[in-house]
């Protein structure tokens, strides 16, 4: 099978996929029982039948349940997310704005993950049950069990508030404007624009949230690395590898990591489409205006159509991820191809 049947077999399978998510978020959002009136009219306004009355018009409530739901896919189809409740934007254009930001903080804590756990994992691997193999087992554990709004608190009170190695929240400082917009990500406009100091900055503000959102992640990718390599260690053409008499950094990585990298590639996949999507409690905490945390004040101010629109985000981003993981696997593992 070749590459573009294989991805176009992938894709039209994601197509069902997403639209029975976007019917199950519909569902949800219109089950929660608070009223979307009493958040974003007011107590006196919401008292008022005809100022209710005119809000549920305007924003199609008074329809029945599957008719709103037809319309949403309808104009969803067309490109059209509908307009947000809280700031009387197109959710669209809301989503593009925030979403620079997010994907800035996704790709810097990945970046973390992988650079910790792969390394981690293959080295607790081989020098397993030694030292430096219960070191890196303790430090995954850590990474998978402490809750994310823990450590973003401590790593704050530490490094920031006592030590004042790091700086606070936000993606800059109050004093410094941000670089002229050309992809919205701080660091690589900064880059572009030729302001170093500005990039400085960026980076230095980078560090702590990418350390915090990429600690789960790291402790996991360390964990399945060293599961995988583990197992790849016991197979026979290791030990033939060795026996002919090849420098062992060669048996490790060339075949060992590399035939350990289809559940490690899996993982490094899904968690990145984690990240761009659940960052919600590290970007409220830090400041960092991304996608979690609109969604955060979408939900807080019951604004359905922003709700929808994070909720498709999240389903488009994880369908692109794993099309972008079977590409991998199509790539890495030859029986796919046959």
């Amino acid at each position: 099978m070749s590459l573009s049947a294989y991805f176009l077999r992938r894709l039209l399978l994601a197509v069902p996929l997403v639209i029975g998510i976007s019917l199950v978020s519909f569902i949800i959002a219109n089950l929660v029982p608070s009223d979307p009136m009493a958040a974003n009219l007011g107590e006196r306004a919401a008292a008022d039948p005809e100022i209710v009355a005119a809000f549920r018009a305007k924003w199609g409530l008074d329809e029945p349940f599957f008719v709103q739901y037809f319309t949403y896919l309808r104009n969803l189809l067309s490109g059209d997310m509908g307009t947000s409740i809280r700031t009387r934007r197109p959710v669209a254009d809301e989503l593009l704005r925030y979403m620079p930001a997010t994907v800035e903080l996704a790709t810097a804590g990945i970046i973390v993950a992988l650079i910790v756990g792969v390394p981690l994992g293959v080295i607790s691997a081989v020098w397993r049950n030694r030292p430096i193999d219960f070191v890196a087992r303790i430090i995954s554990l850590i990474g998978v069990s402490a809750p994310v709004f823990w450590l973003a608190l401590v790593a704050l009170l530490l490094l920031y508030l006592r030590l004042r190695i790091l700086p606070g929240p936000g993606r800059l400082d109050a004093v410094i404007p941000p670089p002229p917009t050309v992809t919205g990500l701080y660091t690589i406009d900064a880059l572009i624009a030729g302001q170093w100091r500005t990039l400085g900055n960026a980076l230095a503000h980078l560090i702590l949230p990418a350390v915090v959102l990429g600690a789960y992640s790291a402790g996991l990718i360390t964990r399945i690395t060293r599961s995988a390599m583990l197992d790849v260690l016991s197979m026979e053409y290791i030990t033939t590898a060795r026996s002919k008499g090849l420098r062992e950094r060669t048996v490790i990585l060339r075949h060992g990591l590399r035939n350990a990298l289809l559940p490690v590639v899996t993982v490094i996949g899904l968690s990145y489409g984690n990240l761009l999507t659940g960052a919600v409690l590290t970007e409220t905490i830090f400041s960092w205006g991304g996608i979690g945390r609109f969604a955060y004040d979408s939900a807080r101010s019951l604004d359905f159509p922003s709700i929808m629109g994070v909720s498709m985000l999240i389903a488009l981003v994880f369908v692109l991820t794993n099309l972008i993981v079977d590409m991998l696997y199509y790539i890495l593992d030859p029986r796919i191809r046959l």
